[in-house]
């Protein structure tokens, strides 16, 4: 068997709604891509304190594996809840969830995670799980959410894709298209620019920019961006909008009503840094729909 062609989508398990919301999600994704789904629960047992003679009772840590293996047997049943041809596999890790889904990414077509948890996952999208999965994750991440952390998500609509017109926000391109493309859904290709992101490439004062030029020059480049995705996607139903609006607002605006936001982790002007500042975290706290984050080194 060619376990490149076999490689599993991975949701991460921790008893929340959240995270069964994301099962759900995983499970859908698995079937449409003819994988199986893995279901992994990180169960991390607290060491000894420092100068405290005294363990933890051994029972402690037997309930929490204990438990663990009830949360991830809930998990698959509403996996397969969803559809019965879904194959699922669960897998109970003893260790801390930003390694566990570390390691699992390097095994994984897609990692797909809750916006809100327990246990091995609580503090999800504001701690170092989703940070470490930004550095280090080896395949695309999807956050599922709805309108509220707990809302599951939406099942309709188009997908939306963060465009910054250079090269690190190809893989995301890629990705868009061909979910686009599966789920036979129109594609908003977003691309926003305002004062900050134009600072080096018009070194004038704001005041003397022509922004109805500029506006033209950024749908230009939008435009040609997209050329060579067009061509390969030719079935997908395209939309191209660029905006004068910071990142945020504007994918956030764009997203609304959509069952589907995909971003590049890395890019320049908007979307610096995605991943590590203030754009990211803003995008996986108050989208209302699944946020998709892929490295520009990993396709779909």
């Amino acid at each position: 068997m060619n376990t490149m062609t076999n490689r599993p989508v991975v949701a991460g398990v921790d008893g929340s709604v959240s995270a069964l919301h994301a099962v759900r999600w995983a499970a859908k994704e698995a079937v449409r891509r003819e994988k199986p789904l893995r279901l992994v629960h990180a169960c991390f047992v607290p060491p000894k304190p420092p100068h405290v003679p005294v363990a933890l009772p051994r029972e402690y840590g037997e309930a929490l594996i204990e438990q663990g293996h009830e949360w991830l047997a809930e998990a698959a049943m509403a996996a397969r809840s969803v559809d019965d041809r879904v194959e699922v596999g669960t897998d109970l890790r003893v260790g801390a969830a930003a390694e566990t889904l570390t390691t699992a990414s390097g095994e994984a077509e897609l990692v797909v995670l809750g916006s809100r948890g327990l246990g091995g996952f609580s503090g999800l999208l504001v701690g170092s799980v989703s940070v470490a999965l930004a550095h280090h994750g080896q395949c695309p991440v999807v956050v599922v959410r709805g309108r509220t952390p707990e809302s599951a998500p939406p099942e309709t609509g188009p997908i939306v894709v963060g465009v910054d017109n250079s090269a690190n926000c190809d893989a995301a391109l890629d990705f868009a298209f061909a979910s686009a493309a599966a789920l036979e859904v129109p594609l908003l290709a977003v691309h926003t620019w305002n004062d900050l992101s134009l600072e080096h490439g018009w070194p004038v004062m704001p005041m003397q920019l022509d922004y109805t030029r500029i506006g033209e020059d950024e749908e230009r480049g939008l435009t040609a961006h997209l050329t060579a995705w067009r061509e390969k996607y030719p079935e997908v139903r395209l939309v191209e909008r660029s905006v004068r609006d910071r990142p945020v607002r504007g994918l956030l605006k764009a997203a609304e009503g959509a069952q589907l936001l995909v971003v590049g982790s890395h890019g320049r002007g908007g979307f610096a840094g995605m991943c590590l500042g203030s754009t990211s975290q803003s995008l996986l706290h108050h989208s209302t729909c699944p946020v998709a984050v892929i490295r520009p080194d990993i396709g779909r």
